[in-house]
């Protein structure tokens, strides 16, 4: 285990749940969006690099758990929680709350151990689908965020809320989110996707330069 890598990501989850989820205002989505993509584009992928390949990898072995049916998996999880009526019950019971970052991180972890983890004999051709998966997964995170952002009404509530202290129209809070998610989506996303292309690409020469200096 790369032990670094899985502390940063526990440390994050510190960060998100117990300091800004709890003490920011939880109604405002641009809030909720920072701590969302701080699950699934900052915690999750850190500590699946310190689970890739221990016995932690709950990837190994199981063939089925592709990094495309991850990307789906987490498509429905993140659209599925943005339904309007889901956010309100989320805003407003405990036990949802809870329930919408548990599934959450576990569909990231999900996601990014399917890509960087999985048994050691086939990982490389497993980490190309991976490329695949956290692409499309960069497409449907783009995709939702620039529905929120250019809604043309709030769909979240009508009323001002504070986003980090700075009281905004619940329409402008919508836009922020929605741009928060475009970016981190586009941009986290997109950069694992090159790292495992590069990193699959380059693997057959470092091979060939060892097997050279024996």
């Amino acid at each position: 285990m790369n032990r670094p890598f899985p502390i940063l990501g526990v440390m994050m989850l510190a960060v998100l749940w117990f300091g800004i989820l709890l003490f920011a205002d939880r109604g405002s989505f641009s809030v909720h969006m920072v701590v969302h993509m701080g699950v699934v584009a900052g915690a999750a992928p850190l500590i699946a690099l310190g689970l890739s390949g221990t016995q932690l990898d709950f990837t190994a072995g199981r063939f089925w758990l592709t990094p495309l049916l991850a990307s789906i998996t987490e498509l429905f999880a993140v659209w599925g929680w943005h339904i309007p009526a889901m956010r309100t019950v989320s805003e407003n019971m405990l036990v949802f709350a809870i329930a919408e970052q548990l599934m959450f991180l576990a569909a990231g972890l999900t996601l990014w151990l399917s890509c960087f983890g999985g048994a050691a004999s086939g990982r490389e051709g497993r980490r190309l689908a991976g490329v695949f998966g956290l692409l499309f997964t960069s497409m449907h995170m783009t995709l939702l965020g620039a529905l929120l952002a250019l809604s043309p009404r709030p769909l979240y509530g009508e009323a001002e809320v504070s986003c980090f202290g700075i009281p905004i129209s619940a329409a402008a809070d919508q836009q922020t989110g929605g741009v928060v998610m475009l970016l981190i989506g586009a941009v986290v996303y997109l950069a694992g996707g090159v790292a495992l292309l590069a990193g699959t690409l380059n693997a057959p020469v470092g091979h060939r330069i060892r097997e050279e200096s024996r």
